[in-house]
């Protein structure tokens, strides 16, 4: 469905010419009263909080839509240049605390809310988390995109509108169990769709060749079954500045409702199949592509995203200058977010040469200079590959041009290393073997005139290894950018009473300039400062132990340690290293060895991908150990372990604040940044980690007296891979033959035996990648450091206080300044 234009250069004045709405708490309750009685038509009788938080929030969205329409227009009067960025995931969590605080009414909606007899706290917590994301990629996609906004940046995020988000996390006799996590049950106040932009998606059918008026030959790509990707824009609204950018969601939606042949003729499935087919493109986030079908939907998803968002954004640019693409490149950046997106390559030629007419020498001359790919990833088998038979069958046309593309690049390499078989075989798009795979990561690189990484040594590896013959071939393609995140949602929005006391000390600059946090160094030694420091981050933790008792019956100490890992579960993370750590400290109380002791409540928090089966049987592990643990009366209050079902954003957005060790333990060169890190550091807690990641730049950052550093290096791990032998480690260490005895002899499952036999024989192997017995006695000895530190309450407070003053590197304002600087050269514009 071609997208259409509708003629605003005469617009009538009784439709436009609104006044403003009021943001003084008259106006706010007037319009949720409005709202509250006649769009929801509730009363005073109604007693559940969704509808108060949905008339609120329609409320507050009429006025970021006054703003949202004002940054259109300025964008469209100065004709600017403008960045997409394309990504499968955009982790938003909930919108209404974010909104209040951007737009500077979060005080004026307490007392609100106040008059009108409501808990805006319960309000927010009825809101459910927008869950499109898996982890940190995602996370960082919408931190990234408040940063645009906050820098009057003129930049849209094109994701998909999965009905199912990620989903949530039961434990079950201490196993994960996935429930679906239908978020849009109740709708969706923040978004508008936006039918009259819906753009027809092809798939299947075949290629066919013939030649046009003009004597060139063309393709078209024909009896395709078609699908059509709707837009839902949310707004994105920068912090205190009037710019609102779009948040542009796709819907897959069937062509025809259902076939009414077949309906009459009684066949009611076959007549809603393909209904029931083409929604399925959006219906869950992230299928398991352990199956062929699994495979076939990702890859569904993945053009869908791709082709939907570059027929937007070509529609848009030919209602304003017609089919000259001349000042295309100059005026247009996609940046894609990891593999995902990177069909966007090719998808792009074919819209460029197929549809528009353009040769293949001039698409891709724009192609190439339109393109932009960050890599998140140092793990090969995290690298999108997709299988040509599956390629040729759903997407016949992009696989011709990515065989074209290739022999191009082939030649360009053959050129640059005349006879080097072995690298035009090592560098090739197309991957040879038993069944030929399209390598996705190289389709990108090959595609772009930008490739990042995410961190400094991320960067540097991916030149070193993962594609270093590319960064022979185009060194001036590479560079590095450092990942951050928001500080208005990680620390003034999740952590109010610190802000507070950052800003009577330091101004409020910091909220749009976290260098400026740097001031907060000097009050390190100021010994009042310490004691407001300490007060109110005991009173965080105060508020983490009353949110955790409501999901879970656990009593946890206000006074001692919180050591907090939370993020996905995975191997290279190494939440089995913290584990093992923990039956170490189990083992010491048992034996009576607890002198000088300091408590500890170790948190874990993730969810492991549904069929990553190592990954889930960590979780189990994890939730026995604790059973033990916490109901031994020897142990008592002197440890805790506690798995934090359902991690989310608006989980972390509690215990962010109340974290005074953030567990960063990461096999050294498997982590490309981290972004926890970063939160947890900015709320003052202090980093045990190894040199992986922004870890590195972390510690550089705060110094290596503020930083617990444990761990072989990446060039260490890389070394001993050869020699690894974890047995006679273990041999060699009383504490850890210990620890593994409890295991083998099923301590912790003594009603389930060999549950974790599996991970016994991972963790001994010779070929542990992870390298997690290598590093137990670092570990152990780094965290008797931490015990040390953390009984002087002063030298603690100071460690954590000049923690976040040195967090300024990791906003994603920086990050996003230097992508806009180097890369995308968007002129800022703002709105008035």
């Amino acid at each position: 469905m071609p997208q259409k234009h509708f003629k605003t250069s005469n617009p009538n004045p009784a439709i436009t010419a609104l006044p403003d709405l009021g943001m003084e708490e008259k106006h706010l309750i007037a319009d949720f009263k409005h709202y509250y009685s006649h769009r929801l038509g509730r009363d005073e009788h109604c007693n559940s909080p969704h509808y108060a938080y949905e008339a609120l929030a329609l409320a507050i969205s009429d006025r970021l839509i006054e703003r949202w329409k004002k940054t259109f227009n300025a964008y469209k009067q100065t004709d600017c240049k403008k960045a997409y960025y394309l990504s499968m995931e955009f982790l938003m969590g909930r919108a209404l605390s974010n909104a209040m605080l951007n737009l500077g009414i979060d005080t004026i909606v307490e007392r609100a809310m106040y008059d009108l007899g409501l808990d805006l706290e319960e309000l927010i917590d009825s809101e459910p988390d927008a869950g499109l994301g898996n982890g940190g990629l995602g996370r960082l996609a919408a931190c990234f995109i408040d940063s645009c906004a906050t820098l009057h940046l003129p930049v849209t995020g094109y994701g998909l509108r999965y009905e199912y988000g990620m989903f949530s996390q039961l434990i079950i006799n201490g196993e994960q169990v996935e429930k679906a996590d239908h978020w849009l049950h109740n709708g969706n106040v923040w978004e508008i769709e936006r039918p009259e932009y819906t753009q027809r998606i092809q798939f299947g059918g075949y290629c066919d060749s013939h030649i046009d008026e003009n004597g060139n030959k063309r393709i078209s790509w024909v009896n395709t079954h078609d699908v059509l990707a709707v837009p839902f824009d949310t707004p994105i609204p920068g912090y205190h500045n009037g710019t609102v950018n779009t948040l542009r969601l796709w819907k897959a939606s069937a062509t025809e409702e259902f076939d009414l042949e077949e309906f009459n003729a009684g066949d009611y499935a076959e007549a809603v199949a393909a209904k029931n087919i083409a929604e399925n493109i959006t219906m869950v986030l992230y299928p398991n592509d352990a199956n062929e079908n699994g495979k076939e939907l990702r890859l569904r998803q993945q053009y869908f995203l791709a082709s939907a968002s570059l027929q937007d954004v070509l529609a848009s640019w030919i209602g304003r200058h017609g089919r000259n693409f001349s000042e295309f490149a100059a005026k247009n950046c996609f940046q894609l977010n990891d593999t995902h997106p990177s069909i966007a390559v090719a998808e792009l030629m074919r819209l460029l040469v197929d549809i528009h007419g353009l040769s293949w020498h001039q698409a891709w001359a724009i192609t190439i200079r339109v393109m932009a790919y960050t890599n998140h990833t140092l793990l090969p088998e995290a690298l999108e590959r997709w299988p040509v038979p599956l390629f040729k069958q759903l997407l016949p046309r992009l696989m011709e041009i990515i065989f074209e593309i290739n022999a191009h690049f082939m030649a360009e390499v053959s050129a640059h290393w005349p006879g080097d078989k072995e690298r035009l075989t090592r560098m090739s798009i197309i991957e040879e073997g038993h069944e030929q795979q399209v390598r996705m990561a190289y389709l990108a690189i090959v595609g772009s005139f930008s490739v990042n990484g995410v961190a400094a040594l991320h960067s540097k590896l991916l030149q070193q290894g993962l594609f270093r013959d590319f960064y022979e071939l185009w060194p001036h393609k590479f560079n590095n950018k450092t990942n951050g995140v928001t500080p208005r949602r990680w620390l003034a929005d999740c952590n109010p009473e610190l802000a507070e006391l950052i800003t009577d000390t330091i101004g409020d600059g910091w909220l749009t300039d976290l260098s400026l946090l740097k001031k907060l160094e000097p009050y390190a030694e100021d010994r009042q400062f310490r004691k407001r420091w300490y007060e109110v981050q005991q009173s965080a933790k105060q508020r983490m132990i009353d949110f955790k008792k409501m999901e879970m019956d656990v009593e946890l100490d206000v006074d001692a340690l919180f050591d907090v890992q939370v993020k996905r579960i995975h191997e290279y993370k190494r939440q089995l290293l913290n584990v093992l750590h923990v039956i170490h400290l189990y083992d010491r109380i048992k034996r009576g060895d607890i002198d000088n002791w300091t408590k500890r409540c170790v948190l874990i928090g993730g969810k492991a991908a549904p069929g990553y089966y190592m990954a889930k049987k960590i979780i189990k592990l994890i939730n026995n150990v604790s059973q033990v643990i916490n109901d031994d009366p020897d142990v008592g209050n002197k440890l805790k372990l506690v798995f934090l079902p359902n991690y989310r954003v608006s989980a972390m957005e509690k215990i962010c604040p109340g974290a005074d060790l953030s567990e960063q333990i990461s096999t050294a060169g498997k982590e490309a940044s981290g972004t926890g890190n970063m939160k947890l550091m900015m709320n003052g807690a202090i980093t045990i980690g190894t040199l992986d990641g922004a870890n590195i730049e972390i510690r550089e950052e705060v110094g290596d007296e503020n930083f617990f550093l444990f761990g072989l290096t990446e060039e260490q791990v890389e070394k001993m891979t050869h020699h690894y032998d974890p047995v006679t480690i273990i041999n060699q260490d009383e504490d850890l033959q210990r620890v593994i005895g409890l295991l083998e002899c099923g301590h912790f499952n003594q009603f389930e035996p060999g549950i974790f036999d599996d991970i016994l024989v991972s963790i001994k192997s010779p070929h542990d990648p992870w390298m997690t017995i290598a590093d137990f006695r670092s570990y152990i000895d780094a965290q008797t450091r931490v015990e040390a530190a953390y009984k002087d309450q002063e030298h603690w407070t100071r460690m954590s206080i000049l923690n976040c003053a040195n967090s300024g590197k990791f906003s994603t304002d920086r990050t996003i300044t230097e992508y806009n600087n180097e890369i995308w050269k968007l002129t800022p514009v703002k709105v008035d």
